[in-house]
C-alpha cells in the first residue's frame, strides 16, 4: 500500500470504549498506538447527542470508569455536558491527546494475511496496525426510517443525535417521531416553547419515576476526602442492579411489582382515560428499555401536545400521515428513531482473512467470542460487541471487562513472540453464541411480547447480555488460547540460506512474500502465562474472581 504509519494498536472511536482502551494500553506500558476519530473532538455518543434535556439514565457514580472516579458529579443522573466534560478530563489526565487523530474517519480496514497486520484507510491517511480495536459503539450512527415523501418535506428534518442548534423551534409546529430514551427527554424540554407538538408513537414505553436530585457539596467533599465513601456508593449502586438481573433473565413474572409502580406513575400524571389508554403498554415491562422520567407524562398532558398512537407512514408536503390515517401539519420533524445497532456501519468497512466483510459474515446475525472477537478476523476486537449490552446497569462495567480481555490478548501475543496473530476458532464462537442464545430464550427481552431494537432482522437477540456484569467479568478476565488459532509468519530466509537451499520453494510462498502458517492453539498453550482451562462446551467459564474490583 501507499506510504503509511505503522502502529502496534489502532483504536477506532473516542467514546468510553475507545478512551478506556487507550488508558489501559498506556497503563500496560504500550504507547505505540493511535486513536482514530471521525469528528474533531472526543466524546462519542456524548459528543453527538446534544439535544435539549440530554442526560444519562444510569447513576453518575456508576456511569464512570473505576480507574477514573469523579467525586464531583453534580447530580444523581448527570447531563450530557457533564459527561462530555468528564471524558475530556480523562483524555487529559491520562495523556491521550498525542495519540488522537481527529477527522480520521475509517473508510476501510483489510487484513493482510501475508504480513499479519491490518491495513487501514482513513480520511487523513493510511495506517497499518498489528491489532485493530473497534470502539465505535452501537449508538453512533443514527437511523432514520425510509418514509415515502420525506425528501419533499419543505420544513426542517433532523435526528435527535444530529440536533440542529441553528433552527429555532419557538412558535413552530413540531413532530417528534419515536418514544425511546431520547424522545422522553426531548418532549418535556421543547414543549414549553413550541406552538404545537405531535408525538408519533408506534409503541408506548414503560416509564418509571426518576430519582434524580442535586448531589450536595457535603457529599462531594466527603467523596473527595474519604474515597471509601465514593467506592461504597458505587458498590451499592452496582449491587442493587446485580440483584435485579435474575428477574430480567430468568423470572420475568417477578417484574409485576415494577410494572404496577409504572402504572401508578402513569395514573398520577395522566387523568384523561383516553390518553392514558394510549400510553399504557401491552407487553411485559423490561421487554423494551425501561425509561425514567418525571416530566414526560406531564408534558403529554398539556393541551397543545397531541399523541398519535401510530407510526409515521407517509409525508405529503408539510402534512404527516400516520399509519392509522391521522394527518398533522408541521414545520419540523425530529426523529428519535434510534441507531444502527444490529447492523453497525463499521462492519461493512472491515474485511477479514477470507476477503469478506464483517457485515457479510454477520448477515445471519452478529456473533462474537465473549462479545469481543470474530472468526476470520485475526487480531481484531470489538468493544461493546455482540451480546454485551445491558438492560438495567452501566455499560462502563462491560467495557472495563472487555478492556481486561484486550490487555490479556496483547499479553498473549507478546508471550507467543515473533510475528503472530490470534484468530477465534469458528467452533468456539458458535459454542459461545449457542450458550448465550440458549440463556436468552427465557429472558424478558425474548418472551416479554414486544418488538425491540434488541432484536435483529431475523428476530435474534444479538445485543443484550443474559447475565450479571460479574459473570461477564469472569468470562473475559483472560484469553483462553484453546479458543483461538495461532497464525504465524515465518522469518524471511537470508540470502545465504536461500542460496544453500536452491531456488526451489516447494510448498512455500513465493520469495519475498512469507505466508502465514496456522499453528495449533493447544501447542501454543504452554506459552501462556497462566494457562486457563478450556471453556465448557457452549459457554463461558466461571473459574475465579475478577482481577480488578468492579467498584
Amino acid at each position: 500500500m501507499a506510504e503509511h504509519e505503522h502502529v502496534r494498536v489502532a483504536v477506532i472511536g473516542t467514546g468510553f470504549g475507545g478512551l478506556g482502551a487507550a488508558v489501559r494500553l498506556r497503563r500496560e506500558g504500550i504507547t505505540d498506538f493511535v486513536i482514530l476519530e471521525r469528528a474533531d473532538a472526543v466524546g462519542g455518543t456524548w459528543r453527538d447527542n446534544s439535544y435539549p434535556g440530554c442526560a444519562c439514565d444510569v447513576p453518575s457514580h456508576l456511569y464512570s470508569f473505576s480507574f477514573a472516579p469523579n467525586p464531583e458529579w453534580p447530580r444523581n443522573f448527570s447531563g450530557q455536558p457533564h459527561i462530555r466534560a468528564y471524558l475530556e478530563r480523562v483524555t487529559d489526565t491520562f495523556g491521550l491527546r498525542p495519540h488522537l487523530r481527529f477527522n480520521s474517519e475509517v473508510r476501510g480496514a483489510r487484513w493482510n494475511g501475508d504480513e499479519l497486520y491490518w491495513e487501514i484507510d482513513t480520511a487523513s491517511g493510511a495506517y497499518t496496525a498489528d491489532v485493530l480495536v473497534s470502539a465505535t459503539g452501537p449508538l453512533s450512527d443514527p437511523q432514520i426510517p425510509a418514509v415515502p415523501g420525506l425528501d419533499s418535506f419543505p420544513g426542517r428534518v433532523f435526528h435527535s443525535a444530529r440536533w440542529d442548534h441553528d433552527y429555532d423551534l419557538r412558535g413552530k409546529r413540531v413532530a417528534m417521531i419515536g418514544t425511546g430514551a431520547s424522545a422522553i427527554q426531548i418532549v418535556p424540554a421543547i414543549e414549553p416553547t413550541v406552538e404545537r407538538l405531535t408525538l408519533f408513537q408506534r409503541t408506548p414505553p414503560w416509564v418509571l419515576p426518576r430519582a434524580d436530585r442535586k448531589i450536595t457539596g457535603v457529599e462531594q467533599w466527603l467523596h473527595t476526602r474519604v474515597p471509601a465513601t465514593r467506592a461504597a456508593r458505587r458498590g451499592l449502586l452496582w449491587g442493587i442492579r446485580e440483584l435485579q438481573v435474575s428477574a430480567f433473565t430468568k423470572r420475568p413474572n417477578q417484574l409485576g411489582l415494577v410494572e404496577a409502580l409504572a402504572k401508578s406513575h402513569l395514573r398520577k400524571a395522566i387523568k384523561d382515560p383516553a390518553l392514558r389508554a394510549k400510553l399504557t403498554p401491552d407487553y411485559r415491562i423490561g421487554c423494551k428499555r425501561i425509561l425514567l422520567s418525571n416530566s414526560y407524562y406531564p408534558a403529554l398532558a398539556k393541551p397543545h401536545v397531541d399523541v398519535v398512537a401510530s407510526g409515521l407512514s407517509e409525508v405529503r408536503g408539510s402534512t404527516l400521515v400516520a399509519a392509522d390515517g391521522t394527518e398533522t401539519e408541521v414545520d419540523a420533524i425530529i426523529f428519535g428513531t434510534g441507531f444502527h445497532v444490529t447492523d453497525m456501519p463499521i462492519a461493512r468497512r472491515v474485511t477479514g482473512a477470507a476477503g469478506t466483510t464483517l457485515a457479510e459474515e454477520w448477515k445471519e446475525g452478529m456473533e462474537g467470542l465473549r462479545g469481543s472477537t470474530a472468526a476470520g478476523f485475526p487480531n481484531f476486537m470489538t468493544i461493546i460487541g455482540p451480546n454485551t449490552g445491558l438492560g438495567n446497569s452501566s455499560m462502563i462495567l462491560m467495557i472495563e471487562s472487555q478492556l481486561n480481555y484486550l490487555v490479556d490478548y496483547l499479553r498473549q501475543l507478546d508471550t507467543l513472540g515473533g510475528r503472530a496473530a490470534l484468530d477465534a476458532r469458528p467452533s468456539a464462537v458458535h459454542a459461545w453464541s449457542h450458550r448465550v442464545q440458549e440463556r436468552m430464550k427465557r429472558t424478558v427481552w425474548n418472551v416479554g411480547g414486544c418488538d425491540s431494537w434488541y432484536l435483529d432482522a431475523n428476530g435474534r437477540n444479538t445485543t443484550v447480555w443474559p447475565g450479571t456484569t460479574s459473570e461477564f467479568r469472569r468470562a473475559t478476565r483472560e484469553v483462553n488460547l484453546a479458543e483461538y488459532e495461532v497464525l504465524r509468519a515465518p522469518q524471511r530466509a537470508s540470502v545465504s540460506a536461500a542460496a544453500g537451499a536452491g531456488a526451489g520453494h516447494a510448498g512455500g510462498a513465493p520469495a519475498g512474500r512469507p505466508a502465514a502458517s496456522a499453528t495449533s492453539a493447544t501447542s501454543a498453550t504452554s506459552a501462556k502465562r497462566a494457562a486457563a482451562p478450556a471453556a465448557p462446551a457452549g459457554g463461558p467459564r466461571a473459574d475465579g474472581p475478577s482481577t480488578e474490583a468492579i467498584a
